[in-house]
């Protein structure tokens, strides 16, 4: 109990400073965040909004979620999780890399199909990706996690098989499944549908989207790591970003924050 409020005091006494003229940013150790390669477009915006705020800095480290969680492994280092899928935030807390502490749920992930716009394959369903001659992007399984959940959604529909001969690449992080997609090297990919909103992404790909019934609709969860020194400041910024004022800049992004029926 003493352990809580001690917290509590101290998270108000950091909110606080950014309404009591905090000092500047410049020689302050920075709030290190390990975040999912696809959520960049909210958490550089978040990332700005905290920063102005609370006057507490923050390095964004951006990669795919298999790949933060070996670095946080490799590290030992590091304040915040926030991967693309609860699952690795589950193993984090499992390996004793992350906190169950203070978890926040953020928003959802939503898994599509991205096709090059006007949809030149005329996909129109996870059973076309396996039709002979498709070209088929899907990410890495082990580095990202849109990459495990495309196999997941493959496996659950019976297609693994078929469709991973259809794969013509397996790129590291789901940003790159966008490019693929958008410059029509390839005919589809499965990918996360907050992807479509982003500027690079805007009329260069359409969606076609998985039923519910065949889908797997991932939380995106926010964590303290472990090792952190700043852990009260790390607090501070997973309250911040799971706050009203941060889900509706998730929102603005395109990752709802109630779960998709």
């Amino acid at each position: 109990m003493r352990m809580k409020m001690w917290r509590t005091i101290c998270l108000a006494v950091l909110l606080m400073m950014g309404s009591f003229g905090a000092p500047a940013l410049a020689g302050q150790q920075p709030l290190t965040v390990y975040a999912g390669a696809g959520l960049m477009k909210p958490m550089d915006e978040l990332k700005t909004q905290f920063e102005a705020r609370y006057k507490i800095p923050v390095q964004l480290i951006y990669g795919g979620s298999g790949e933060l969680f070996g670095m946080i492994a490799t590290r030992k280092a590091g304040d915040v999780f926030i991967p693309g899928a609860d699952k690795y935030n589950k193993d984090a807390v499992k390996q004793g890399l992350a906190r169950a502490e203070g978890q926040k749920l953020l928003c959802y992930h939503v898994p599509v199909i991205l096709v090059p716009a006007g949809n030149p394959a005329k996909i129109q369903s996870l059973r076309d990706l396996a039709r002979p001659g498709v070209r088929v992007a899907l990410a890495d399984a082990k580095a990202a996690a849109i990459g495990k959940v495309g196999n997941e959604i493959l496996t659950k529909n019976n297609l693994m098989e078929t469709v991973a001969k259809n794969t013509v690449v397996r790129p590291s992080t789901t940003n790159q499944l966008l490019i693929y997609a958008a410059t029509g090297q390839v005919d589809a990919c499965i990918a996360w549908e907050d992807q479509a909103t982003w500027g690079q992404a805007r009329g260069k790909v359409d969606i076609v989207q998985i039923p519910a019934a065949q889908n797997s609709i991932k939380t995106i969860p926010a964590s303290v790591v472990t090792y952190s020194q700043q852990a009260d400041r790390a607090q501070a910024f997973i309250d911040y970003i799971a706050s009203p004022e941060g889900k509706a800049l998730w929102r603005k992004w395109g990752f709802p924050v109630a779960r998709p029926e």
